[in-house]
């Protein structure tokens, strides 16, 4: 198995958090964000993971190739000399992520949630169609690009409606895909949108299905939905795995308490 990580370039939605290190490498739960994808990849079975890269490389390589032994996994850094979109970076990582015919895992970085790649696999590799997105439901549908589902084959994706005016549905692209290696044969190696320009064409052929996520979902790429995500991560990690949150006279809420932090006398009560 492969996955391929659309790690992105300056971050500058992020910003303060991206102005000394690239975004991948911000904490999230008191680690580098992007830990928790190679985490849930290796999880999943993945052992070579492509990182598609366009800022500070060199940083990159440094801070997560000790990660390699860790996970169990070979870690590619695929250096873009120019933004190549979301599909892109998939036509230059071809030789690792075509090297067999096992199904591909797409994640975009700025993506929180529990990550649940194994039902994913199981159900892509069910329907028998060349890629599934992940879809998420959101509230106020109006705001993205909506998927809309075929009558008659369930999950088989119809067409896509950009920020529909009437309610068409509410379910919307999560940022999360696996794909088989014959959808790169559909890309060019030039800056391309894999949203915009594969996934028609996979309609077309009717061979574009969806998977419907479970629990809480947040695109972290700005501040206040950094915060938000965090949130929600604390919430679901208080129902999984108690035991990594804080306990203590001075703890309220769900509190993740990194080990090098001193806590003691002289706290400021709210």
């Amino acid at each position: 198995m492969k996955g391929l990580i659309l790690v992105g370039g300056y971050g500058t939605r992020l910003r303060p958090l991206t102005l000394s290190i690239p975004k991948p490498l911000v904490e999230f739960g008191n680690r580098p964000m992007i830990l928790h994808q190679i985490e849930a990849l290796a999880a999943a079975g993945c052992t070579d993971i492509v990182l598609a890269v366009n800022y500070k490389p060199e940083v990159m390589v440094g801070a997560l190739k000790q990660y390699e032994e860790e996970y169990g996994v070979s870690i590619t850094f695929s250096v873009e000399e120019e933004p190549l979109g979301t599909a892109g970076p998939l036509k230059l990582a071809e030789k690792v992520l075509k090297k067999d015919d096992t199904p591909i895992f797409v994640l975009n970085s700025d993506v929180i949630c529990e990550y649940p790649l194994a039902d994913l696999l199981k159900f892509h590799n069910n329907h028998g169609g060349e890629a599934t997105i992940v879809a998420t439901k959101v509230d106020e549908p109006s705001k993205y690009g909506v998927i809309v589902h075929d009558r008659d084959v369930p999950n088989l994706i119809e067409r896509f409606v950009e920020k529909p005016v009437e309610f068409v549905g509410n379910r919307i692209n999560a940022g999360i895909y696996v794909i088989n290696p014959t959808v790169i044969d559909l890309i060019e190696l030039k800056p391309t949108s894999i949203e915009q320009e594969t996934f028609p064409q996979l309609v077309e052929k009717k061979s574009l299905f969806s998977y419907d996520l479970q629990g809480y979902w947040m695109d972290v790429g700005q501040p206040k939905d950094f915060l938000s995500g965090m949130c929600l991560y604390l919430t679901a990690l208080a129902k999984k795995d108690p035991k990594k949150l804080a306990t203590g006279e001075f703890v309220n809420g769900n509190v993740l308490i990194d080990p090098s932090a001193k806590i003691g006398k002289g706290y400021l009560p709210s």
